[in-house]
This record gives C-alpha cells, structure tokens and sequence, in this order.
C-alpha cells in the first residue's frame, strides 16, 4: 500500500523529435546532482517513456525529455517512482492521453523494476493519487481506497541516505507467527482508519509495526527518539517512510504538523547527530500526476 502526497515531485518536460521515431532521448536532468543516467535505457524517466511508447503502439516519432527531480535520491520518499510516473504522463499527454493512468502503471513497474524490484505501491498513488492497495503486481490487480476528508503527514529527511537495496537486505526472511498476526491487525486497522476518515486509527496502525521498523529503525541515526518526539508534540503515530531515512509522522491539523516537524528535526539533530535536509507538513494528494 502506498499514497500521493502533494508538494514537492518530480517534473518531466517531453517534446516530439519528428525524425527519430521511437527513440526516447533524455537532453538534460537537474536536481540529482550529476548522479543519474541520461541513458535512457538506464533511467526511470527514460524507461517509463519507453514502456509508454509500446503502449502507445510505437507512433512514428521519438519523444526528448527534461527531468527536474524534486524529490531526494535514496530518501524513501518513492524517488524513483516520482521519475517514472512523470515521465509516462508527460509521453501520454503529447498524444492526448490516450491512456488512462492505471493503465499506465504496467510502465511504471518496469521502470521500478529497474532499481527497486517489480512492485507498485510507490508508482500506483504516484500516477493516481490517495491510498492504493496492491493486491496483486502479477496480474496487477489495485484498489483506491478513498479517505474521507483531508489528512497531512509530516515528513523529515535526514542528511543520511538509506539505500533501498541495504534496507530490503536486514529484513528478516522468516517471522514470529504472533509479529504476523499483530501485523494483519494493524494492516487491517489503516485500512479501517483510511476508509472512515479516521487519522487517529491510521497513525495508531502505521505506529505499531513489528517486523520492518524493529530492523530498518535502528540503521537510521536518532530514530527512536524522533519517533518519540513527534509522538510527544502530538502526533497520532510516526514510522519510517518507506527504505528510508525519512521519517513519518500523521497528522489531522497542519498547525499541529509544523510542530511536530519542529520536535522532529530537533530530535534529528540532538539524538541523532544528523543535519535535516527538509521537513515538512504535505496534504494528502487526491491527484497524482498531473500537467502543470
């Protein structure tokens, strides 16, 4: 499961090249700081366009893209997937949006399969918006859970990257039954809190994980005492976003988010001994991508 939030993304700007049809050619990227592809073979955007082109029926062009990356490398904050996401819409637009966003996400999953493994809750909201569920990648099977209401999430990155593929390798390959069935509980209650609106309930079950953030917690410097912070200054529940390192916190006022961002990034700094790259109240986004 995964979910939009609004505020900062990724931007892709796609024009037609007439005279080479189906290349995707990638001019330029800002934001990444030199450290990926222009390949576009090698490059989320870039596969995504590739991939949307197929889908397309191959036109008798090429496309060229621009990415700016809003979103930080390695930060847990479905990076990755911002890129794809933006470049299939962006391709799909230039011939009129033809495809409809979830038939996009077929694109989307080779891009991500590329740097992360073949899963879709972070290119699913990216395309939609709100809260997705996967049931199923392969046949890809997803339900919008709609959420009742507005709902922000305070969200603060660390200057310490947590890369995904280290993330993924502390996992445990085998679990305790109890950690399982606690678990199920705690899935079954953010789906119950999404569905009535409840923020409360939702934060109470992201709160409460035993079998990912027990191992991934302890990599990210300070995070227990930000976890603590954020529940002190009056959050509903706080975890790790994603791989990782930024940390997540619900909220149901953006007032009350400001300061437990404040409470986190300081617990960052003190405890943790980490710099704050950004911190943040973002609103659910009902969306997805978009053109702007």
């Amino acid at each position: 499961m995964g979910c939009a939030v609004e505020g900062e993304g990724d931007t892709v700007t796609a024009r037609v090249l007439s005279d080479r049809p189906g290349e995707i050619i990638i001019e330029s990227i800002e934001g990444d700081g030199g450290r990926l592809s222009l390949v576009a073979s090698k490059n989320c955007v870039g596969i995504a366009a590739i991939e949307t082109l197929k889908l397309l029926g191959q036109p008798s062009c090429g496309i060229a893209l621009t990415l700016h990356k809003g979103l930080p490398l390695g930060s847990g904050m479905g990076s990755s997937a911002a890129s794809a996401a933006a470049g299939a819409w962006a391709v799909n637009a230039l011939f009129g949006e033809p495809l409809s966003k979830d038939a996009l996400i077929v694109a989307g999953l080779a891009a991500e399969a590329s740097v992360s493994g073949y899963h879709a809750d972070n290119i699913a909201p990216a395309l939609m918006g709100g809260f997705i569920l996967i049931r199923s990648c392969s046949p890809l099977d997803i339900q919008r859970l709609p959420f009742p209401g507005d709902l922000w999430f305070v969200l603060v990155n660390p200057k310490f990257e947590a890369p995904t593929a280290q993330m993924r390798a502390v996992l445990p390959k085998e679990v305790p039954m109890s950690a399982s069935i606690h678990n199920c509980a705690m899935g079954g209650s953010l789906v119950a809190g999404i569905l009535q609106g409840d923020a409360a309930l939702l934060g109470r079950a992201l709160d409460s994980d035993l079998i990912v953030e027990p191992v991934r917690g302890p990599l990210i410097p300070g995070f227990a005492d930000v976890k603590a912070a954020a529940k002190a200054a009056g959050a509903f529940g706080c975890t790790v976003s994603g791989a990782g390192p930024t940390c997540v916190a619900v909220v149901d006022d953006p007032q009350l988010g400001e300061a437990v961002a404040e409470a986190m990034s300081e617990a960052f700094v003190k405890y943790g001994k980490l710099e704050v790259n950004s911190a943040r109240v973002a609103k659910l986004d009902q969306a997805g991508a978009r053109l702007v």
